[in-house]
């Protein structure tokens, strides 16, 4: 079959392209931007790919047109499509059609962490010998890839609530049938298509009604809006976490409690129901910066994580990983002894050069909650290699729709406390404005060219420059790296 992509560079579409290459899919596409890491998975599967949404690609009479929700109705291609009466489909829904039936599927829902819980839940399942088919929004380390299909019945998706087509504005999530679910957690996003977190809260109502009543629902304790979620009717077991300490006063050893008493089969209806006041999932560090701690599974000691990730943030997403490979039948020890080999995703501090001593890092974070929580980290990370006075200069690029809209401005002062030196990037197309004239340490710039010259002249030997944005930042990290290369 001959399916033509329409966004084929995003994350979601472009893992939809390699699934139905795998599948034995002949596959082109049509986008208008395209940059690394994506751009490299295309070119490296063969894929042709069309610059532009005009409809010649019509012409060559593919077999169905898939379509990235980034197409709207006025778009020359989808005009075209609908006058000739071509066959398409969304991506989920393709995806549910041709891939996930008949699987297990483990997905991974919430505002933050999706791609970093979801990659972790498919590296456990892979060390521990599931051989997991997946389809993920980032490129993980482990794999290379952000999506590939296995003739395994358990398969890992990303579930964004983002809206699924122009033609079906449910949210992506509930197309996927999952049967293992995480709701990592749930704060106001996606301005351009929700007015606000009540609308947003429906959509996982929805998401929550499609889960069976054998399956598993994996949350953080403490999370009001999910409270709000589960309270509005909940057919499915719950389990629960929180990265807070463990203060149980009846710890037992870990050897008091064998793999035996955690496997799930063992376990009854009772057990995994949620409990008002103590999290089912709870650590104790051994570190500050969370690379190392003790985890805890119904107030018992169930082993110990080493690993290379830091912060509150990623053991979270840990708790949740370990729980839900728990649930398809991953004893703890094992799931923990994968997590010690399991790299993070592509573009989540991820390293991008050293230069005269300056280190310069990328990460995707562009909510004022993921830019805390990533500048925490990097935070942690300093103070445990001894290197507590380095400072952190960040640049942030609120460029979601969301961000673009203004929505969070009032918090992104608050996002960058822990940082020394903040730039936000802030377009003159933007229609709202951040004011720092009272702030000696944040400014704002309206072009990656002025932000270049405000760190030539902030930058020193030592600094950590970590830039985050969810787009490609017009170049930034290789520019910056470049005029640092050229300076004494």
């Amino acid at each position: 079959m001959h399916l033509h992509i329409l966004g084929i560079c995003g994350t979601f579409m472009g893992g939809i392209a390699r699934l139905a290459i795998e599948k034995g899919h002949q596959v082109t596409g049509s986008d208008q931007h395209c940059y690394p890491p994506m751009s490299d998975q295309l070119q490296d599967l063969g894929i042709q790919l069309h610059q532009g949404y005009d409809a010649g690609p019509l012409k060559q009479q593919p077999d169905c047109v898939v379509v990235g929700n980034a197409l709207s109705r006025g778009n020359d291609f989808v005009e075209a499509m609908l006058d000739s009466n071509q066959a398409y489909r969304s991506g989920p829904q393709w995806l549910n059609e041709n891939i996930l039936q008949d699987k297990w599927v483990i997905a991974v829902a919430g505002t933050h962490g999706k791609t970093t819980t979801a990659s972790m839940i498919a590296w456990i399942l892979q060390d521990t010998g599931y051989s997991p088919g997946f389809l993920i929004g980032g490129v993980m380390e482990n794999f290379g890839v952000s999506a590939r299909y296995t003739d395994s019945p358990f398969f890992v998706v990303e579930a964004d609530e983002y809206d699924t087509a122009f033609f079906d504005k449910r949210s992506k999530f509930v197309h996927y049938r999952a049967r293992t679910c995480v709701l990592n957690n749930l704060e106001f996003d996606h301005a351009d298509i929700f007015d606000d977190l009540k609308a947003i809260e429906t959509q996982f109502h929805h998401l929550v009604r499609t889960i069976p009543h054998n399956g598993l629902i994996i949350r953080p304790q403490g999370c009001q809006a999910l409270d709000r979620v589960i309270d509005r009717g909940c057919w499915t077991s719950v389990e629960n976490f929180s990265n807070q300490m463990h203060t149980s006063q009846n710890d037992l050893s870990q050897n008091d409690l064998s793999q035996d008493d955690l496997s799930q089969d063992d376990l009854s209806q009772d057990d995994l129901s949620q409990d008002s006041t103590q999290p089912d999932w709870s650590i104790e560090k051994i570190k500050a910066d969370g690379s190392l701690c003790d985890i805890y599974f119904k107030q018992q000691l169930a082993g110990r994580l080493d690993w290379q990730l830091i912060g509150d943030h990623n053991i979270n997403n840990a708790l949740a990983a370990i729980s839900a490979v728990r649930h398809v039948g991953v004893k703890i020890e094992d799931a923990l002894n994968a997590l010690k080999t399991f790299k993070n995703v592509k573009r989540r501090m991820e390293l991008k050069g050293e230069v005269n001593k300056v280190t310069v890092y990328d990460d995707f974070a562009h909510h004022p909650t993921a830019i805390a929580s990533t500048i925490q980290g990097l935070r942690y990370k300093l103070e445990q290699s001894q290197q507590p006075e380095s400072r952190i200069i960040a640049v942030v690029d609120p460029r979601s729709n969301t961000m673009r809209m203004g929505c969070h401005k009032k918090t992104l002062i608050d996002s960058v406390k822990m940082a020394d030196r903040t730039i936000f990037h802030i377009p003159d197309s933007y229609d709202w404005y951040l004011d720092t004239s009272s702030y000696e340490n944040i400014q704002s710039g309206n072009s990656v060219d002025e932000i270049l010259e405000m760190l030539k002249l902030t930058v020193r030997q030592g600094d950590h420059i970590l830039v985050m944005s969810n787009g490609g930042f017009d170049g930034i990290h290789e520019r910056l790296l470049q005029q640092l290369q050229s300076q004494h």
